[in-house]
């Protein structure tokens, strides 16, 4: 698929800003979508851009989004956040379990709402590219509400890719490990994510992850189905 207009939300930094700089590159009229609005200015006008503030979490910002957006072919659901407690489940606050599943599960949903169905009235290819975490595939026993959001992310975009497979939209899950990105000071070059990511949507395939942590992935599936204990999960 010829990619000539997408949508990028959590657009200011990291995974999203790399996203909406490959696709620009290649000529694509981008949309920049987040809630940090000078942040956002300052990319849209490096990258000659245009700048949507949104907030994913409120459905009524995501329909103005897709508003601003008429005909998109590529939708990427990138906004995350982390939250700021990083214990035990018990150990998070219930205001943080909110927070963090309003705007990594919301902005999901919320996009889906808003992009899918004009989409699948235009009648056109197009694609969703979904972006989780390694941490929606394996479990670990920390990091607060973020690991159990992303879990759903996965679960979200599953549901939807089943649900598009006989129309012309298709979709693609994101679950890199570490990125640099403002959640984080080390991990992977989020341009090279990007670059993974949008290969697998001009190929079709659904999920990208880390070749390192296919044994961990498949270890969790052999251990849920056999009734061991859980481990923390660890790379080859």
């Amino acid at each position: 698929m010829d990619i000539t207009s997408a949508v990028v939300t959590g657009a200011a930094s990291g995974i999203g800003r790399a996203l909406a700089t490959r696709l620009r590159s290649a000529g694509a009229h981008v949309v920049l979508a987040d809630s940090d609005a000078a942040a956002l200015a300052e990319v849209a006008a490096e990258l000659g851009a245009e700048a949507v503030p949104t907030d994913v979490s409120d459905p009524g910002a995501m329909d103005a989004l897709a508003a601003a957006a008429p005909g998109v072919q590529l939708v990427c659901l990138n906004a995350g956040i982390v939250g700021k407690d990083l214990g035990a489940p018990w150990e998070v606050s219930a205001e943080d379990w909110d927070n963090v599943f309003a705007v990594n599960v919301g902005g999901v949903t919320n996009g889906l709402r808003s992009f899918v169905p004009p989409m699948l009235v235009a009648g056109r290819p197009g694609h969703i590219l979904i972006t989780a975490s390694l941490a929606g595939l394996v479990t670990f026993p920390t990091g607060g509400a973020y690991p159990a959001s992303k879990h759903a992310v996965v679960a979200v975009a599953e549901q939807a890719a089943l649900a598009l497979a006989d129309t012309p939209i298709g979709v693609t899950l994101l679950c890199p490990a570490l990125v640099r990105t403002g959640m984080s000071t080390v991990g992977e070059d989020p341009a090279a994510i990007a670059d993974d990511a949008l290969a697998a949507v001009g190929a079709g395939r659904f999920t990208v992850a880390p070749d390192t942590w296919s044994g961990a992935i498949t270890r969790r599936t052999q251990r849920l189905v056999s009734g061991a204990q859980p481990e923390t999960p660890a790379p080859i």
